[in-house]
């Protein structure tokens, strides 16, 4: 048993998630209420990340990841396994998470290249950035410099060793047999044309990775929304969305409002719910994008603030999807569950909001 099998034990199953609902109401009065609510300071929960909350979790499962680090995987075409102690190397060297380097053994299928002679970055770089894709999985490439450490190719490098490393699942799918084949294929043309030699792991094995990487992500792919109700007139568009501007929210192109985490990641989501030809919408949702947002962030926190906050001040209730008021019993059992999905994606060393966790959910 590898340790990326041993770290997998005991993942738990997704946690219940909020809702989203659509309703319409008229415009007539919407421009001064909305106005009046926001014409005072804003609260600085509106602008800042709340500290974590510590709560527990029920109705645990417990899957398991198997096989999802392929150095030590079988080598297809007929070629002789790598000594034990050079795939050791490569496992140290792509399995930190703290190092953050773009080929991880956890999340990709992990290829050594053997080179015949050291490499120089500028020499290689061109013929690598041609393979940067196979289907929507990204390929990527690292080195060993002299003195042993992995790193991104640079012009100013030299290379006694490379690393190719193809994403093993997303949000969408596992990577599949064809996105291998293709892979395989096109390595071998770039490792001609820089005198190196891949160690391609067998297929099938890569395939168990892929697929167990996927059911991962699917039972942890957690949403939680909230929802803010008119208790009254609907609320104009325009004087709406310049106001939740103001408040910190990013409009993005797609029409979603957006709260930044600070750092240049989204924190969670607004929705008016209605498209940008409406004129009137009477409900805003919020939505979190669990594994994508790091505990210490608190976002179910911030955004229940924040919710409650847009309450007050536009005259709504915050509601579930039947629009029924969220009570405070509830709210907290959710906070407990979220706690404890972060405590199971930990365990599975794809901390939420971490580089593991934003490649794979994305």
């Amino acid at each position: 048993m590898t340790d990326l099998q041993t770290s997998l034990i005991a993942i738990g199953s997704a946690i219940v998630v909020g809702v989203i609902s659509y309703n319409k109401w008229q415009e007539y009065k919407a421009k001064k209420s909305v106005e009046r609510a926001f014409s005072t300071a804003p609260d600085d929960v509106l602008m800042q990340t709340a500290a974590a909350t510590h709560v527990s979790r029920e109705l645990r499962q417990e899957p398991s990841l198997d096989g999802a680090s392929l150095a030590g995987a079988a080598l297809a075409d007929g070629a002789d396994a790598a000594p034990a102690h050079a795939l050791d190397e490569v496992v140290q060297a792509v399995a930190a998470p703290a190092r953050d380097l773009p080929v991880d053994s956890l999340v990709d299928c992990a290829i050594p290249l053997a080179l015949e002679t050291p490499a120089y970055g500028e020499k290689i770089i061109l013929p690598l950035q041609g393979l940067r894709h196979v289907g929507n999985k990204p390929v990527h490439f690292i080195g060993q410099r002299e003195d042993g450490q992995w790193e991104t190719i640079v012009h100013r490098g030299v290379y006694g060793a490379l690393l190719a490393g193809v994403q093993l699942a997303n949000r969408g799918s596992p990577l599949n047999e064809l996105e291998y084949s293709e892979l395989v294929t096109r390595l071998r043309q770039v490792a001609d044309e820089i005198n190196a030699e891949p160690e391609v792991p067998d297929m099938t094995a890569v395939m168990t990775a892929a697929r167990s990487l996927h059911q991962f992500v699917a039972e942890y792919d957690a949403k939680l929304s909230v929802n803010v109700q008119s208790n009254g007139a609907p609320w104009a568009i325009n004087t709406l969305l310049a106001a939740l501007e103001r408040q910190g929210f990013d409009l993005r192109p797609d029409g979603r409002l957006v709260m930044s985490d600070g750092d240049g990641g989204v924190l969670f989501s607004l929705s008016t719910n209605v498209t940008l030809a409406e004129d009137t919408t009477s409900r805003l949702t919020l939505l979190l994008d669990v594994p994508c947002v790091s505990p210490q962030r608190d976002g179910f926190g911030a955004m229940i603030a924040c919710a409650k906050a847009l309450a007050a001040r536009l005259g709504g209730t915050v509601v579930d999807d039947g629009s029924q008021p969220l009570a405070e019993e509830s709210l907290a059992e959710i906070a407990r569950q979220v706690n404890a999905f972060y405590e199971d994606m930990q365990v599975a060393e794809i901390p939420a909001g971490s580089v593991r966790a934003l490649r794979l959910f994305n």
